[in-house]
């Protein structure tokens, strides 16, 4: 009886050592394995793909400007007092009023 007791002890350690398990899915396996054994010792985890990035670009807006316009030259005016026969702001105020005129000759660039 004895025997038996310490020949069933020796199983149970050897089967200890020998012993695998592995989890698929929620479910728990057990096993013994008996032999030489060279693939993995476990099942790889499953394998999850995010799903594929998808980018919107909206289609160029393209803004056709209005043509330049010619703008006519400006000419500039200094305004004269023929009263006092001088221009402003020489002379404050002009009791006759002032006179427009361009502020380079006719004739010059």
């Amino acid at each position: 009886m004895k025997s038996a007791m310490k020949l069933l002890l020796v199983f149970l350690a050897l089967a200890g050592t020998c012993a695998s398990a592995w989890a698929d899915h929620g479910h728990v396996h057990f096993g013994i394995s008996v032999g030489p054994y060279w693939g993995p010792w476990y099942f790889p985890p499953p394998t999850y793909y995010y799903p594929p990035v998808v980018v919107e670009r909206s289609s160029p807006v393209y803004v056709q400007q209005q043509p330049m316009l010619e703008a006519a030259p400006q000419t500039s005016y200094w305004y004269f007092c023929r009263a006092a026969n001088a221009y402003y702001p020489y002379v404050r105020e002009c009791p006759a009023g002032w006179e427009k005129v361009l502020s380079t000759p006719p004739g010059q660039p």
